[in-house]
């Protein structure tokens, strides 16, 4: 593995749904990122257990899987932050037994702001979703109960 990437695993004493370890009935989404390009990516099959209608995978699993790819994002910057606004549009049915990759990255990033752009694509690179999403810095310590 390069210096470059770094390495997003699901945290065994994590709840979130989306990347969290310690929840049982959650997806344990894993990503990786280039440090040196700023990009998030993340391969996944997501199976049946998230389908919609018709084994397509469910509209807000898809947004789950670009908000978790947009949020790693931000820890590239080495800060704690929360999604305030997410966009999504969906272009093509992602069926449930497709391989997927989930990228995103950094548009901009104003004082406590962010912005990221979010894409889900076939194995052939065709988009079949995309989301943006801000950012909103915080503080840890006033964020926790």
């Amino acid at each position: 593995m390069s210096a470059a990437v770094r390495q997003f695993p699901p945290r065994p004493e994590n709840a979130c749904f989306g990347c969290g370890g310690a929840n049982p009935h959650g997806m344990k989404l894993a990503f990786e990122a280039n440090t040196e390009t700023g990009r998030v990516t993340g391969r996944f099959k997501i199976g049946g257990g998230f389908q919609g209608s018709h084994g397509v995978l469910h509209g807000g699993i898809i947004a789950v899987l670009l908000d978790e790819a947009m949020g790693k994002v931000c820890r590239l910057s080495e800060v704690r932050a929360v999604t305030a606004e997410l966009n999504v549009e969906f272009l093509k049915p992602i069926y449930v037994e497709q391989e997927i990759v989930v990228g995103a990255y950094q548009i901009s990033r104003e004082g406590r702001e962010m912005r990221h752009h979010g894409e889900i694509r076939d194995s052939s690179g065709r988009v079949l979703a995309r989301g943006r999403g801000r950012f909103v810095i915080i503080d840890p310590a006033s964020y926790a109960k």
